[in-house]
């Protein structure tokens, strides 16, 4: 069976999945999300306890410039090895799991837990990999991720990949077979998570999962449907994760530099588990991600934006260019910058925003939903930027033709319908 996979860049993973314990209590929301609200973190904190928790297992963002951050990590190894050593797992060897999660409102989205091949994956912008990221990649912020992945026995993934996948054969008929799979786990995710539901797939249906996939990468099919002829074949475009598995790579890519070539086929660390998702899935929305740029002069920063793009003008002038949504503690307004200044209305409000704090400090957040943003606005200091989202349908076209996005450019819906940790894989 593993031969049917040999040649994608996804495929069955040894997934160790938790047992004995209240998942409830071990499944919590991805280590980037709610990086400004440290009340959320407090209160699943709360709510763990002392219970087994892959909460034990991750250090949220928002702790990474933390005074005992090292500490933190070391905390986080020790109580992976003693997960295992505990017998916290049981282990699905060479498995996929097919998952349903039920978001809080109401919508199914369907998904598919595998692992990547990092040596088909890069986030180099312009790179031919079949796997590439969506945005750009701020190697700035891969050094501390790497302090907490270099060492750790375990991954525990939030990672979620995309297909392009319309006529919806690799994912969307394994949900009428659930019938002839092992259902795995069945419960309800903290906080607004919603619902979690997962099935170990049998021969028959990878066998279909890696046939629908092989068509998917097919180069002349590839060619003739994004009018990219004599292009190398992007299978997958990252959809959540990008600096995680950015993160994965660079962990793979220290420990080649330690080992032999021929041994890199067996390194466990070659690979990250991961979710695949249709980007076609009738519950994924890309929401825009908004930014707060705090402890700042809003006015002084509103002048420099406006003299930073010649033609720029106070105000919202719809078709006359990219129109950037502002609040402030003293009110609300816009700007409107021409459209030959960048093709996303996200890209000339980042470019700014980088040099600007470069020179006058302060710092930027990425919030999902205009309300917490707005919020952050209505405090003295601070300004947010409300940004449009995007259509989801321009995604792998814009990616294989013009390169990676803007950082930040997009959410797959809001913070709490983000992937939930639950599965691991062990890396060393």
């Amino acid at each position: 069976m593993a031969e049917l996979f040999d040649k994608l860049p996804f495929r069955p993973a040894d997934i160790l999945l938790p047992k004995d314990c209240d998942l409830s209590l071990w499944s919590v929301v991805a280590c980037d999300q709610y990086t400004s609200q440290p009340e959320y973190w407090q209160r699943v904190e709360e709510r763990v306890g002392r219970a087994p928790s892959a909460l034990r297992l991750i250090l949220p963002e928002s702790s990474l410039d933390g005074p005992h951050v090292e500490t933190d990590i070391m905390d986080i190894n020790h109580t992976m090895s003693r997960y295992l050593r505990d017998g916290m797992f049981h282990e699905l060897p060479a498995a996929m799991i097919y998952v349903e999660r039920t978001l809080d409102s109401g919508r199914v989205r369907r998904g598919l837990m595998g692992m990547v091949d990092l040596e088909q994956y890069d986030y180099e912008p312009g790179s031919g990999a079949a796997v590439r990221a969506t945005e750009g990649v701020v190697l700035s912020r891969i050094p501390p991720r790497v302090a907490v992945r270099k060492n750790a026995p375990i991954e525990l993934p939030h990672v979620m990949v995309l297909t392009d996948d319309p006529e919806r054969n690799v994912i969307e008929p394994l949900t009428a077979q659930k019938g002839k799979m092992e259902k795995l786990y069945d419960f309800d995710l903290m906080e607004r998570g919603g619902h979690i539901a997962g099935w170990k797939l049998v021969e028959e249906q990878l066998a279909h999962v890696a046939a629908a996939l092989s068509a998917l990468a097919d180069p002349e099919a590839f060619g003739k449907r994004y009018h990219a002829e004599g292009q190398p074949v992007m299978l997958f475009a990252v959809g959540d994760g990008n600096h995680s598995l950015a993160t994965a790579k660079e962990c793979y890519e220290r420990q080649k530099r330690l080992t032999p070539p021929e041994r890199w086929d067996s390194l466990p660390a070659r690979f990250a588990l991961c979710e695949l998702v249709n980007l076609h899935d009738d519950s994924l929305e890309f929401e825009p991600i908004h930014r707060v740029v705090f402890n700042t002069r809003p006015e002084e920063l509103l002048q420099a934006l406006l003299a930073r793009y010649p033609g720029a003008e106070p105000g919202a002038h719809p078709g006359q260019g990219h129109v950037l949504p502002y609040v402030t503690a003293g009110g609300e307004g816009a700007v409107t910058v021409p459209f030959d200044t960048a093709q996303l209305p996200v890209a000339a409000l980042q470019s700014f925003l980088d040099d600007w704090l470069t020179g006058h400090g302060g710092r930027v957040d990425y919030i999902h939903g205009e309300d917490v943003a707005r919020e952050f606005a209505a405090r003295p200091g601070n300004i947010a930027f409300l940004l449009p989202p995007m259509a989801k349908e321009g995604l792998f076209p814009a990616v294989i033709h013009d390169g990676v996005l803007p950082r930040k450019t997009f959410s797959m819906g809001e913070a709490h319908d983000k992937r939930f940790y639950l599965e691991a894989r062990r890396i060393r």
